[in-house]
C-alpha cells in the first residue's frame, strides 16, 4: 500500500507573560514569508512529539523557555496557510523573561489579544478569537 500524502504539522502557541496579569500575549514577526505578525511556532520534526516542537520553536523564535498550559485547539483548514496545507496544533504557555526575536522572527511584540494592532498572518486571527472565547467562558 502506497504511504499516504497528508498534510504538514506544525504547533503554534499563545504566550503569556507569567508574573503579568494583563492579558497581553506574545506575537512575532515573521522575517520569510508569508509576512505579517503571527504565533510563535513552527512544523514538527521528525522524530519529536508536537509539545516538543511547540517548546522548541518558542525557544527558537523568541529566546524564552516556556511552560505549556494545555492546548487551545487544533486548526486544520486547508487554506489556512498559503504555503500548503497544514494543521497546527495551538498551546497555551506561559513564560518568564524578556523575549528577544531569533530565528525566523524579525521582532516580537506583547500585544492586547482582543486588539492586536498589527496584521496577522495565516488564520491566527481566528485562533484569537477562539481563545478570547475560551476566556470569556
Amino acid at each position: 500500500m502506497p504511504r499516504p500524502v497528508t498534510p504538514l504539522i506544525a504547533a503554534d502557541l499563545i504566550i503569556r507573560r507569567h508574573e503579568d496579569e494583563d492579558g497581553r500575549i506574545l506575537l512575532i514577526e515573521r522575517l520569510h514569508p508569508p509576512h505579517g505578525w503571527a504565533l510563535p511556532g513552527g512544523f514538527v520534526d521528525v522524530g519529536e512529539t508536537v509539545e516538543q516542537a511547540a517548546v522548541r520553536e518558542a525557544l527558537e523564535e523568541t529566546r524564552l523557555e516556556v511552560s505549556l498550559e494545555g492546548l487551545l485547539g487544533l486548526y486544520s483548514d486547508p487554506g489556512r496557510d498559503p504555503r500548503g496545507h497544514t494543521v497546527s496544533a495551538v498551546y497555551l504557555a506561559s513564560a518568564r523573561g524578556e523575549p528577544q526575536a531569533a530565528d525566523d522572527a524579525a521582532a516580537v511584540r506583547w500585544v492586547d489579544p482582543a486588539a492586536p494592532g498589527v496584521p496577522l498572518a495565516f488564520d491566527h486571527a481566528r485562533i484569537l478569537a477562539d481563545y478570547l472565547d475560551q476566556r470569556a467562558s
